[in-house]
């Protein structure tokens, strides 16, 4: 049986298929305040049954990118209600991405000293900020400093309050970026955490500062409302190979089995370094991990079906197919071919925050950019 366009009970929020929009940063706030680009660019791809916002930085100090819509000033909550708001007009359900960037910063976004699990810069990798007065563009993040253990708790409060936010703004549910070599990975990884607090050492301390967080938004919004994005052997932003990795992972799928989670949330990056995931951690992760299990990462229609009748994963996310597709899902239940986006807007607000963003056409409505195969 075909389970992609099936409904699913996710903790409790009903979805219309199994079909899910990944987050994506496209940077088209100027003014770091979502706007109405904003809403209709989600509202467009509705028909997923599941769309996941781009990162939205949880405060001043999380950002790393110039142009990202935050959710953690009074001021951001209007506009997140119009998105929210705009994607439950045309039946759709929503979660919003936190996001710590840690050391992928540079003090040019917010002028602050990006901050880490310890002093570790990144140097093989760039970041979008500030190149100088009025002209922005790809620089290397600044060195980081190492946050104190009061600081950590207080980033767990940051993300409390955000969460906090985005239920009052509407969204169904919050994602936990713990992905992509951002914070919470960066506390998770033993070469790049050098702590000799609680928050560094062993594995389980490594995971603290990210369980922690969990729990403390659950005691917030419930567990139910909660995803968590991992992606494990993942080398994006100069994140190197670390002792232990698989066994942090599998202790990992343990540690939230205690916890009701919505989803855990793998991506998989399979075009950077896939040599470096462990044959068969994706079923080992799959048994050892009893909730609801996405992934995100290079799908087509056939292989999501196939892992889902395998019973591998209960939805399946797609990234940049939506860019181009607004009604990703209606093309590909009717097999129709899908248009190829134009990678020089996928990000920035150079000229038109609509360009390469809302103007992509549902099938058959006007005419296409050139079809690539399904």
């Amino acid at each position: 049986m075909n389970k992609l366009f099936t409904p699913y009970d996710l903790a409790g929020t009903s979805l219309k298929n199994r079909v899910v929009m990944a987050p994506m940063t496209r940077t088209r706030t100027l003014n770091n305040i979502p706007n109405e680009s904003n809403a209709l660019y989600y509202a467009q791809r509705a028909s997923a049954g599941l769309l996941i916002t781009e990162g939205l930085p949880i405060s001043d100090e999380a950002r790393g990118y110039l142009y990202t819509p935050g959710i953690y000033a009074k001021e951001h909550l209007p506009g997140w209600r119009t998105v929210t708001d705009a994607v439950h007009a045309k039946g759709g359900k929503i979660f919003a991405q936190l996001w710590h960037v840690g050391r992928m910063s540079h003090v040019s976004v917010h002028g602050i000293i990006p901050v880490s699990s310890g002093t570790i810069p990144a140097v093989d990798t760039t970041v979008y900020a500030w190149i100088e007065p009025e002209k922005s563009g790809p620089v290397q993040p600044s060195a980081p400093r190492a946050l104190t253990t009061d600081e950590v708790k207080r980033v767990v409060a940051d993300f409390v309050k955000s969460a906090r936010m985005a239920i009052d703004a509407g969204f169904d549910g919050i994602e936990i970026m713990a992905a992509n070599g951002f914070l919470f990975d960066q506390f998770l990884s033993s070469a790049l955490n050098t702590r000799t607090d609680q928050y560094g050492g062993s594995i389980a301390n490594r995971q603290r500062f990210l369980l922690e967080t969990i729990d403390a938004i659950a005691a917030e919004i419930g567990g139910s409302k909660i995803g968590v994005r991992f992606s494990p052997f993942g080398r994006l932003y100069d994140f190197g190979v670390y002792e232990g990795e698989a066994e942090t992972w599998m202790s990992m799928a343990d540690a939230l089995n205690d916890r009701e989670l919505a989803f855990v949330h793998l991506n998989y990056q399979p075009t950077i370094l896939v040599a470096q995931t462990p044959p068969g951690f994706g079923a080992a992760f799959r048994e050892a991990y009893k909730g609801t299990l996405m992934a995100a990462g290079g799908f087509t229609k056939d292989i999501a079906e196939s892992e889902l009748a395998k019973g591998e994963l209960d939805l399946i996310a797609f990234g940049t197919a939506y860019i181009a597709n607004p009604d990703l899902v209606e093309r590909m239940q009717n097999g129709w071919p899908l248009s190829e986006g134009d990678r020089t807007t996928y990000y920035g607000v150079s000229g038109s925050i609509d360009k390469g963003y809302t103007d992509y056409p549902n099938y058959g409505n006007a005419t296409q950019p050139a079809p690539a195969k399904a």
